[in-house]
């Protein structure tokens, strides 16, 4: 009885425009946000921070970028490895080549490069659409994997492709500990969260959801696709790019081309596809269901007291798992977001029928 919205009145346009229309709703937000930016640093552990909620939080926002171009206009992409790679290793260079340049410029300017990359394998989406265009952006993944692995000027002349970042600042405040990087991670992603919500509901947003409904239809009512497909591309790499650079110098500190490599692709659309395509939740519950289920089933069998070995409870693990994500597309197409979803309108109408 308490997800009730009786008598919440709307009396201008933007009352009924807000992001949340229900007062419950953003009560609910802002009580997760204050759980997450206090609650949590207080009671998680090192372990908690490193192997589930950093990782978490950064991928959630690639999961956002690629929603942006997937769920709300349609255009395949297999190539966001490959966009979060070029995030990275451009914040590197920014980091490394200009001494002195703040944390957040480098992470920005990592997007931005990343942005240039997205548009530019996203040309072919003007002529094609579907499995040729997820081809065309599959084949910014093995340009970019060769690119950083042989030209030895994006690793600042390391043989390896191997890089590292140490002594990272932001206002002056030191992103070492743990708890350190989970609330810098957390902000950034609040903020390109609201951002992006804002961004999908303004005409930018309508034009992409039009694009992917039925892109002729929106042609001939003055759609135009160049900018519209184009857009969806450059707002998307940012995101991607942002969480690469994020994913490198946060998470990893060190990493080479193999941390973004096609699996990672394959992981973050996975993440959009289970959590919901076309919904900011989604890219959230996508990130949650990809990270969190497989810990849970390499430990449930320790904690039975079943005896597996190591090789095969990897294995069991990936069957599992694949014949989750199978049943779970089956059972509900379009998401946990949209399980979400109804679940709040039968808790607005409970315990009434419907």
């Amino acid at each position: 009885m308490l997800y009730r919205e009786n008598g919440q009145f709307k009396t201008s346009y933007s009352a009924d425009s807000q992001i949340f229309p229900i007062r419950q709703d953003a009560i609910f937000i802002v009580l997760l946000l204050a759980l997450a930016f206090v609650g949590v640093p207080l009671l998680a552990s090192e372990y908690l921070f490193r192997a589930i909620l950093i990782p978490f939080l950064i991928l959630s926002l690639a999961a956002l970028g690629l929603n942006v171009l997937v769920g709300y206009c349609g255009q395949i992409s297999l190539g966001t490895g490959a966009f979060m790679a070029v995030g990275a290793y451009a914040a590197y260079n920014f980091h490394v080549r200009l001494e002195g340049l703040p944390l957040i410029l480098s992470l920005l300017g990592g997007g931005f490069c990343a942005t240039l990359v997205g548009v530019f394998f996203g040309i072919p989406s003007l002529r094609i659409r579907g499995l040729y265009l997820a081809v065309a952006t599959l084949a910014a993944q093995f340009f970019c994997d060769w690119a950083f692995l042989r030209i030895k000027w994006f690793t600042h002349d390391s043989t390896s492709g191997n890089v590292s970042v140490s002594d990272l600042q932001v206002f002056g405040l030191p992103i070492e500990t743990p708890v350190q990087k989970y609330l810098f991670c957390l902000s950034v992603l609040a903020l390109f969260a609201l951002l992006t919500k804002n961004l999908v509901r303004s005409a930018v947003g309508r034009e992409w959801m039009a694009m992917r409904d039925m892109d002729v239809a929106a042609s001939v009512i003055g759609i135009r696709p160049v900018y519209a497909k184009l857009s969806a591309f450059a707002v998307s790499s940012f995101i991607v790019g942002v969480a690469g650079a994020l994913w490198g110098f946060v998470h990893l500190g060190s990493w080479e081309p193999a941390a973004f490599s096609i699996d990672r692709s394959f992981q973050l659309l996975f993440m959009v596809i289970i959590g919901g395509l076309g919904s900011i939740s989604g890219a959230f519950f996508g990130a949650a269901f990809i990270i969190v289920l497989p810990i849970l089933l390499n430990q449930i069998p320790h904690w039975l007291g079943i005896p597996l070995g190591t090789e095969t409870a990897a294995h069991l693990e990936f069957m599992i798992f694949g014949a989750l994500i199978v049943f779970f597309l089956i059972v509900e197409p379009h998401g946990i977001a949209r399980l979400w979803a109804t679940a709040k309108e039968k808790l607005r109408l409970w315990p009434f029928p419907h």
